[in-house]
């Protein structure tokens, strides 16, 4: 039987509470591509039709947390980490939109282009890892942004992924999310806005938060591949600054 599915986050930190074999999970070494594959396959991804918006896929890669994610209020671990992480990149300040911002490498679909064939491309492209279409691992929810996007996300197996390198024109820097961040108890952030229909979901990371879209990816990242529940994100909207 499929797991019950969530129409929306839990209201309360402690419906979100980790059970002990998440968190063992999010903290042991870094599972192979077969046992995320499988844990995937449990879940049906939604597409969204396009209706005249431009089409997108970014990458959410599971990589080695390495020495951690680099950001203020997470610990820098002193020797390699095996545990799983995903990456994530701060925009280059000179981008033309959304500047400065977090996300997920990925980007606008070419002509003739899979949103699989597109997040691997891009991921060479920003952070210079070169990954083959057999560590392609599924997908998850498309989102539809506020600033005319249909993002399709795509799980991709990193590995340790040593030899990252930021692509100076698109991203400012490279960070390695731990997944038991993912996990904590005040995540979601669930908040209202003037002329939203729906919550605006954020997700912490150190003393710092991380808006939707790539919240939302984040966040069905934990519930689907960490907790086993079948949470949606479709529905949550984005921070204001992030509808132009």
């Amino acid at each position: 039987m499929s797991p019950k599915e969530r129409p929306h986050a839990p209201a309360e930190p402690a419906e979100t509470a980790a059970s002990p074999d998440a968190v063992r999970i999010a903290h042991a070494a870094l599972p192979g591509a077969a046992a995320w594959r499988e844990r995937l396959q449990r879940f049906e991804a939604r597409a969204i039709a396009h209706e005249g918006r431009r089409h997108a896929a970014v990458a959410l890669v599971l990589v080695e947390a390495g020495h951690g994610a680099e950001v203020p209020g997470l610990p820098r671990q002193d020797t390699w980490s095996a545990a799983p992480a995903l990456l994530l990149t701060r925009r280059a300040a000179a981008m033309r939109a959304h500047a400065g911002q977090w996300a997920l490498p990925g980007g606008r679909i070419d002509d003739g282009e899979t949103p699989e064939q597109a997040a691997l491309r891009e991921l060479h492209e920003e952070v210079a890892l070169d990954l083959p279409a057999s560590a392609v691992l599924g997908r998850l929810d498309d989102y539809a942004t506020r600033s005319g996007y249909v993002i399709t996300p795509v799980l991709v197996w990193g590995g340790a992924a040593r030899a990252l390198q930021p692509n100076p024109h698109e991203v400012a820097s490279i960070h390695r999310l731990p997944a038991a961040e993912l996990l904590r108890d005040d995540a979601p952030i669930l908040n209202q806005v003037p002329g939203a229909e729906h919550p605006v979901l954020r997700m912490p990371l150190g003393s710092a938060w991380i808006a939707a879209p790539t919240a939302a990816f984040l966040y069905q990242f934990r519930e689907w591949l960490l907790l086993g529940r079948a949470t949606r994100v479709a529905h949550f909207d984005q921070p204001r600054f992030a509808w132009r």
